[in-house]
Parts: structure tokens; C-alpha cells; sequence
């Protein structure tokens, strides 16, 4: 959920734009990346679910900030 700002969102091969009170769904297993197109502080609310939530199951494919 967009608290405030705007948010782009590539889900596998679609990319679009996600807006103040929008959300969005990303599937089990789906490829995804959430990015801040604007100058002013993107503030967004996220909400996992399932029985394990845990970051250690995140596979990267690319990094900009160099994280493993």
C-alpha cells in the first residue's frame, strides 16, 4: 500500500506505476522490484503472508546496493 509518494513496480514483465492509497498483489515466486520514480520520500506499508516471513528466503537477481 502507497502511504505516500509513488511507486514503481515491476512484477515479472509488466512495469507500472502505483500511487498515494494504491496497492498492489506480487504472487508467490514472482519476480519483483519496487522503486522510488520521484524525488519526495516514497513511504509505503507492506504485508506479507504465509507461514514463514522471514527476509532469509530473498533470492536476488541484480543489486544496486551491492546486498548478497
Amino acid at each position: 500500500m502507497v502511504v505516500s509518494g509513488v511507486a514503481k513496480v515491476t512484477r515479472e514483465e509488466e512495469t507500472y506505476l502505483a500511487y498515494t492509497n494504491e496497492s498492489t498483489y506480487i504472487p508467490i515466486n514472482a519476480k519483483h522490484r519496487l522503486e522510488n520514480p520521484e524525488e519526495v520520500p516514497l513511504q509505503i506499508i507492506e504485508v506479507q503472508n504465509g507461514e514463514y516471513l522471514e527476509e532469509d528466503d530473498i533470492e536476488r537477481f541484480a543489486d544496486d546496493y551491492g546486498r548478497q
